[in-house]
């Protein structure tokens, strides 16, 4: 059962788009949201010396999936002000800390394996983390306090407006949305960050002529990443993928220009558009 939350969201410089910092008032993690544009005013704050992990996140365009990586530091302002130079495709940061300093190195190794491995099977975002770590060892009554701590992580990290680890429940048919043509079929959900496509969703191979150069660089891009492949008359879908537009997610399943608002349908025939623009 989801239970009713109360969270607190401080804008130390009162820029409701610069650094936030959110807690749940009776929990002991803290969560620190910098634009890469304000890390060296984040930097300032002493809660970014602490121990911690971060999230490094570039957010896609229509047609690509957004980008997390995912880390862990003794420090995370010396971290995060070396992957301001080394790293390029990231625009946000999210440290996690504990507001008593009871998190050590042990626990925030457990708390990426953790993080990477829940945000690979949301697939909502890109993990760019070229390797998953080894499960590290910890005692089953400190495993237990860290999956809680990974809840109010969860939370606090999708309230700033990243839901890197929301699972999509399949199995709600009645919410599943369904795009035919040429034999081929999408299965996917529309969600509040986008459109997500399901795994084994079919795709049109051919790309008509008016199609346009995005669409197919889009296409190919996604046979390059290996979320399409092909399996005999059509691609497939590898894996969940997340579209910013109804529309993109449409078109590429079928492989020309469409409004996913009117081709994307319910079972029982009624639009995307009639559920969610005109109302049920």
């Amino acid at each position: 059962m989801v239970k009713p939350k109360t969270i607190q969201i401080f804008l130390p410089d009162g820029n409701p788009r610069g650094i936030k910092i959110a807690e749940i008032t009776s929990r002991t993690v803290q969560a620190i949201l910098s634009p890469r544009a304000s890390l060296g005013l984040a930097g300032k704050r002493t809660e970014l010396s602490n121990v911690g992990i971060y999230y490094l996140i570039g957010q896609g365009d229509e047609d690509t999936k957004s980008v997390v990586y995912i880390g862990e530091a003794e420090n995370c302002k010396k971290r995060l002000s070396q992957h301001n130079r080394s790293k390029d495709f990231w625009s946000t940061s999210i440290s996690i800390i504990s507001k008593t300093q009871q998190f050590t190195k042990s626990h925030i190794k457990y708390l990426e394996w953790l993080s990477i491995a829940e945000a690979n099977k949301s697939g909502r975002f890109l993990v760019e983390n070229g390797t998953t770590p080894q499960k590290p060892y910890i005692t089953e009554s400190t495993e237990a306090d860290l999956i809680d701590n990974f809840d109010t992580i969860r939370i606090l990290v999708s309230t700033l407006g990243y839901p890197l680890f929301e699972q999509v429940d399949k199995r709600d048919e009645e919410n599943l949305f369904y795009c035919k043509g040429k034999g081929a079929t999408g299965v996917g959900k529309y969600l509040e960050d986008g459109f997500l496509v399901f795994k084994n969703s079919t795709v049109v191979i051919e790309e008509t002529e008016s199609a346009g150069t995005a669409l197919i660089n889009t296409r190919k891009k996604l046979l390059d990443d290996n979320i399409l492949r092909k399996e005999g008359n059509y691609y497939i879908f590898t894996q969940d993928y997340l579209f910013r537009s109804p529309s993109w997610s449409g078109a590429t399943i079928l492989g020309r220009r469409t409004n996913g608002w009117t081709s994307w349908k319910l079972k029982n025939g009624k639009t995307l558009n009639e559920i969610y623009r005109k109302g049920r």
